[in-house]
């Protein structure tokens, strides 16, 4: 921190202007100066005198939090010498604070934790605050806070203590936790189940079960237990004291996920849930909602641990059915909320019934999943009063759509054919009400793509009657029935006789603001399926594109018309696509060009992203099939609307938004003629490139890879194609080799690996014989300890591919060149690049990212084992084997291990020859055992 240690002083008026100063201004000033206070050394010796000070709640919270920050991320920064101090100190401060404020116990009770896990020498810490604490009963509360949030914080990520002390710890723990538990039974007896106390001591029984050290014999017999139970009886409950309880049920049903071997406990625990079946109807005739779905997430929870057991043996001990009908009779609670807190457990038993195609079985089971479509359908019904049409967007417009993907997993266990036909003599045989009606197809919606419409006799019923809908229903239903023939377009399909009324319908929609969009969606679906029979249609279609704005649509919904017109257009006649495509087309560039002649503005109506996103939709679904030798039908069209791109693109050059939509609408029109866009490629990457120069907008790095991808294998293309690479990647190295660079610019990662990928791909020996892979190579090595998912994978697949194309004989002519431009490459680097794998997947990387590292690492050892033993020999050796705090991260034999781990590695080919290299190099062992030495 510049200019030295602060005064307290200061510190002080820092954080009253952090809480108190009136003027925004001041307090974020305040507050970057208390972050760069909090990252400094002078903030350990700070935060303990403000701690002693005690002067008021906001300076302890303050010091509370920087001591818990501090260990967490820079305990290394501390002597070991000091380690037995700093724990003293925390501990006297808790206990002259626990008074002040609860959030200040926790802040310092995350502190004491952080420290007891990385501090290898305070062995046995539960005991040693147990014996200290436990017979003072001011200090219970903050003895229990501590052995919560402790098993809390042994998976921390912010804590990276790895893995070996992870499991002393754990070991540690489950030694103690039957004292633990003890412990915290006798402080509810000696504070007469006190409710804060009650509350306390569930929420740390619920950490321990989530940590999943406890004994489960020991459990099962436990007082403690008992109380749980007891206290989720009782009908005088508190709301937070039945959510702690709730909360402690949960975590203990998931920690004995595998039932055979937590038998007692789960018996204990499968009994004493049943036995809340009295209270849930209580809490419901007391219209108590927040008790309702708290036994609601305990049935559920109860539900998904002995889902195998009930598919197993159902019916038979705790494969009792008994479970399902607790989650049925929740389904039958008025409000939606209850039943949607169960869809995951419903999702998880279609799975496993799917899976097993036992009849029998499907059959036990039908019954229960009959009742629970019948319960959804009514939880679906709109409000009789409710005007207008539904809405898909408000929480009960996401149920439903939560009901519809359920009812669509579900429903092979009812029979699709005979669900959908007892629905619709539902509406048939009787006169329901409408918001019945409308929940009725709204269920059928969902059922109907799953229906063989071949022959189909009740289909077609069913879609003629809908399209002769009474036009005066109420406009719920017509919106719901629109929805229902858009997802009937199968039926359609195979009855063109239908084709005319229901286009007809479906126009009368789009005429009405409320029904537009969904009118538009439903005949985006028949021109997808539909698109041979939609040909005849193409002028009709052609009419609503050019007159889009007169429709009220939402943005989705015309660019979803413009889709599947598109996709028609492409099944025309090629003679005809040409004309066509310019007419689809006109309306978008005359709007573009009104533009280009307006003075710029910040107006909604100066944006020419819509007209952008249509054009498009438009490219990306035009591809009728051309033989080789044949003009590319739209290829003139593109050629006469490049110039308005191209302007459009110029005058916006420094909206990263416009620009982006610019540079998709490229890609797709390049995609959609191929080789026929070489006209474009010179000026395009002209103009790419002098944009890019002052706007580096990474999208330009994507269209790059597109044009690569495009023209890279023809061999007039390539020094053009290396020219430009080499252009766009000048600024793009300066933009990442600011501070933080890298992390601040992930998009700009991910989309120069795109094209340098591409390069390699289509042209490996341009770009390896070229002076810019080396600083290519350096920047992949740096950008791998990137913790984003699409710039991480995108390094990876660069490294791996640049690799492998010195290994795949593919034949090729300049085989052995590649073979020798990357032994040159890895010569130079290969060393640094294993060292910094390692180091990442110690330090960096999120475990997801392992099967990328994984391929590279695979990679580098098939193109020269050997080497590969000696740099990851040398790369292990660099590993730190002890922590800041004195624990062992990794022994010699363990890392002797892994290096004949992943050495000694057969190809997965030689075993299984259905298998890919690819595949192979997933499958590097003893990888995760060195992410976890910095875990």
């Amino acid at each position: 921190m510049e200019g030295g240690k602060p005064s307290l002083e200061l510190v002080y008026q820092a954080v009253q202007a952090l809480y108190h100063d009136p003027d925004p201004a001041g307090k974020e000033r305040a507050s970057v100066w208390l972050g760069e206070l909090q990252r400094s050394m002078y903030a350990w010796e700070i935060a303990d005198q403000l701690l002693q000070l005690k002067q008021d709640v906001e300076s302890c919270y303050f010091a509370a939090q920087t001591m818990k920050m501090k260990i967490q991320t820079s305990f290394y920064e501390l002597p070991a010498e000091t380690h037995i101090s700093l724990r003293d100190s925390l501990l006297s401060h808790i206990q002259n604070l626990k008074d002040l404020s609860p959030v200040i116990v926790t802040q310092l009770a995350l502190a004491i934790a952080d420290l007891a896990l990385q501090m290898a020498s305070w062995k046995g810490c539960v005991h040693t605050l147990i014996e200290k604490y436990s017979n003072d009963v001011s200090s219970l509360l903050f003895l229990i806070e501590i052995l919560t949030v402790l098993p809390e914080e042994v998976h921390s990520r912010s804590l990276r203590i790895g893995a070996n002390r992870r499991t002393e710890i754990i070991e540690d723990l489950a030694y103690y936790s039957s004292t633990v538990v003890t412990l915290l039974m006798s402080c509810v007896e000696k504070t007469g189940s006190n409710e804060k106390m009650l509350i306390k001591a569930f929420r740390c029984l619920g950490s321990w079960f989530n940590l999943g050290v406890l004994d489960s014999n020991f459990m099962a017999n436990n007082q403690l237990l008992i109380v749980l139970f007891q206290v989720l009886q009782r009908d005088d409950t508190s709301t937070n004291l039945h959510e702690a309880a709730s909360d402690c049920v949960c975590s203990s049903l998931y920690a004995i996920e595998n039932v055979d071997n937590n038998l007692p406990l789960a018996m204990q625990l499968f009994q004493g849930v049943l036995t809340l079946e009295t209270a849930y109807h209580m809490a419901v005739a007391r219209e108590d909602l927040d008790k309702v779905l708290n036994y609601c997430r305990i049935f559920t929870e109860l539900c998904e641990t002995f889902l195998e057991t009930i598919v197993r043996s159902p019916g038979q001990g705790m494969g009792d059915l008994r479970t399902l009908e607790l989650l049925l009779i929740c389904a039958g609670h008025p409000q939606y909320e209850v039943v949607e807190i169960s869809f995951n457990f419903w999702y998880r038993l279609g799975e496993h019934l799917y899976k097993t195609s036992d009849p029998v079985l499907h059959g036990l089971f039908r019954p229960f999943i009959q009742r629970l479509l019948h319960a959804l359908a009514r939880h679906c019904q709109l409000d009789p009063d409710h005007e207008g049409v539904p809405e898909d967007t408000d929480d009960f417009g996401e149920f439903r759509m939560r009901v519809s993907d359920l009812v669509k997993d579900l429903i092979f266990l009812v029979g699709s054919m005979e669900c959908f036909t007892q629905l619709y003599s539902t509406l048939k045989d009787g006169n329901p009400p409408w918001e019945v009606t409308e929940a009725v197809l709204f269920i059928m919606a969902a059922i109907a793509k799953s229906i063989d419409p071949e022959n189909n006799p009740t289909l077609t019923e069913v879609l003629e009657a809908v399209v002769h809908l009474n036009q005066n229903v109420h406009i719920a239903v017509r919106y719901t029935s629109i929805e229902l023939v858009g997802e009937m377009s199968e039926v359609v399909d195979r009855n063109p006789q239908f084709l005319d009324p229901v286009l007809n319908y479906l126009m009368k929609g789009l005429r009405e603001k409320p029904l537009a969009s969904v009118a538009a969606k439903a005949i985006h679906n028949i021109c997808s399926v539909c698109r041979d029979h939609m040909a005849q249609h193409f002028q009709g279609l052609l009419d609503i594109a050019q007159s889009l704005d007169s429709f009220a649509l939402s943005a989705d919904a015309a660019v979803g018309l413009l889709k599947g017109t598109a996709l028609v257009l492409a099944r025309l006649p090629l003679e005809k696509i040409a004309e066509c495509l310019s007419d689809l087309c006109a309306v978008q560039v005359i709007a573009l060009k009104k533009l280009l002649s307006q003075e710029a503005s910040n107006s909604k109506s100066s944006d020419p992203t819509v007209w952008l996103d249509r054009l498009a939709v438009i490219f990306r679904h035009t591809n009728p099939i051309v033989e080789n030798g044949q003009t590319h039908p739209c290829q003139k069209v593109i050629q006469e609307i490049w110039p308005v791109l191209s302007e459009t693109l110029n005058k916006h050059q420094a909206d990263n938004r416009i620009v982006e939509r610019c540079c998709r609408c490229l890609r797709f029109a390049v995609r959609c003629v191929g080789k026929g866009s070489a006209a474009l490629l010179q000026p395009l990457v002209t103009q790419m490139v002098r944009v890019y120069q002052v706007y580096p907008h990474s999208c330009f790095l994507y269209l790059g890879s597109i044009l690569v991808d495009e023209y890279g294998m023809e061999e007039g293309c390539q020094q053009g194609l290396l020219d430009m690479l080499q252009a766009l990647c000048m600024p793009t190295f300066q933009l990442l080799e600011q501070p933080n660079g890298l992390r601040n610019h992930p998009d700009t990662v991910d989309d120069l690996f795109r094209l340098a990928t591409r390069f390699i791909q289509r042209s490996p020996v341009t770009l390896l014989r070229s002076q810019i892979i080396v600083h290519i190579i350096q920047c992949a090595i740096a950008a791998t300890s990137l913790d984003h998912r699409d710039a991480n994978c995108s390094v990876m697949k660069f490294m791996r591919d640049m690799i492998h194309t010195g290994i795949a004989n593919d034949h090729e002519d300049d085989f052995e060149l590649r073979k020798q431009l990357i032994q040159q490459a890895m010569s130079q680097n290969g060393q640094q690049l294993v060292n910094q794998l390692i180091h990442t997947c110690c330090f960096c990387l999120p475990p997801y990212t392992l099967p990328d590292v994984a391929e590279v690492i695979w990679e580098i050892m098939l193109f020269d084992r050997p080497t590969f033993c000696r740099w990851l020999e040398n790369a292990l050796k660099g590993l730190p084997k002890e922590t800041s705090g004195g624990a062992v991260t990794v022994t010699h034999k363990q890392l002797t291990d892994f290096h004949k781990q992943v050495t000694r590695t057969v190809p997965l080919t030689a075993q299984c020859p259905t298998l890919s290299s690819a595949e192979d190099c997933k499958h590097v062992p003893g990888l995760n055992f060195v992410c976890k030495i910095g875990s």
